[in-house]
């Protein structure tokens, strides 16, 4: 009778410590694909604000219709990948697509600023001024998010690779997730203003 008492309680510990041990993939499952979703909100807003900058540069680049569909281009490319993503957070197809997409798109963007450089009236213009801020404010955003997105992913991929997990991660249901790895802060980087005394 205390063999089975000891067998019965052997068992509901280690079915304990099996519970707690999905509990704790599911939990750090869902911090990276929270942290995706925030992700998600600062590209969504850079996308929008990609055709006020355009709208506002066509008026002055007219005759450079070429690059300006171009960026539109590439936005539509990465927002279809960022729609796309969106339920696949974490899997590595999705996120080298999404990578893809969001460089090509910066990119794309880099073109246009540098092109802009050689218009000053278009670099003075107030709208595009607040338009580059915006962007490069969102594109920091984006950085934070997807620096803490990555964050989480290490959280998880470590949780499910360490013992004893890594036996049973795999029949849980929790494969290895990807980081995402873009680009899109150096869109906006200048050159540092230099000063010289004499």
């Amino acid at each position: 009778m205390t063999g089975l008492i000891i067998i019965v309680v052997l068992l509901v510990g280690i079915g304990l410590w099996l519970v707690g041990l999905y509990n704790g993939l599911i939990r750090a499952r869902n911090g990276f694909r929270n942290a995706y979703a925030q992700i998600d909100v600062q590209l969504h807003r850079r996308h929008d604000l990609i055709p006020n900058l355009v709208e506002t540069a066509k008026a002055y680049l007219s005759h450079e219709k070429d690059t300006l569909e171009a960026v539109i281009r590439a936005r539509n490319a990465a927002m279809q990948a960022s729609d796309a993503a969106k339920g696949h957070a974490g899997e590595a197809q999705a996120m080298q697509q999404l990578a893809g997409a969001e460089n090509a798109l910066t990119q794309t963007l880099g073109k246009l600023f540098a092109l802009s450089e050689a218009y000053p009236d278009l670099k003075a213009n107030t709208t595009m001024m607040q338009l580059n801020e915006e962007l490069t404010s969102t594109e920091n955003k984006v950085a934070f998010a997807r620096q803490a997105y990555n964050d989480q992913v290490m959280t998880y991929n470590n949780r499910r690779e360490t013992f004893p997990a890594n036996l049973f991660a795999g029949g849980f249901g929790f494969p290895m997730a990807a980081p995402l790895e873009i680009a899109i802060a150096d869109a906006h980087k200048r050159e540092a203003p230099r000063v010289s005394f004499g």
